[in-house]
């Protein structure tokens, strides 16, 4: 199991980033997804996570309404698009995968984490 997030930068607050993880070795839909993130001196939080299991999508709080988390099953990839961007969501942002079927949710995900983790990409929100 591999995840290879990119599309990480710099942008002004106010911009748009989209995050793509490609996934190789295993077949995305098949497994919970999501991604994360780690500031500096901060734990990490889950941002946004989809459960396979019950179907269910969460997204934190603090980038409900501004990122939107998506999946192309044909190219095995997983995306975070991540519109009005702040300086507060700069960090280190990691792809996850979790090949569970036990009916957890994707909130659950996103609080207790995923067993297989890509190389994270930085996130850099600034003027």
């Amino acid at each position: 199991v591999q995840l290879q997030a990119s599309g990480g930068g710099l942008v002004q607050p106010g911009g748009s980033l989209r995050l793509s993880c490609a996934a190789r070795g295993f077949t995305l839909d098949d497994y919970n997804i999501g991604w994360f993130r780690q500031a500096p001196g901060k734990e990490r939080e889950g941002v946004s996570c989809i459960s396979s299991s019950d179907g269910s999508t969460y997204y934190a709080d603090s980038v409900k309404g501004r990122f939107t988390i998506s999946r192309d099953n044909a190219k095995n990839t997983l995306y975070l698009q991540m519109n009005s961007l702040k300086p507060e969501d700069t960090a280190v942002y990691y792809c996850a995968a979790d090949p569970a079927h036990f009916g957890y949710s994707g909130r659950y995900y996103c609080a207790f984490g995923m067993d297989y983790w890509g190389v994270g990409t930085q996130v850099t929100v600034s003027s």
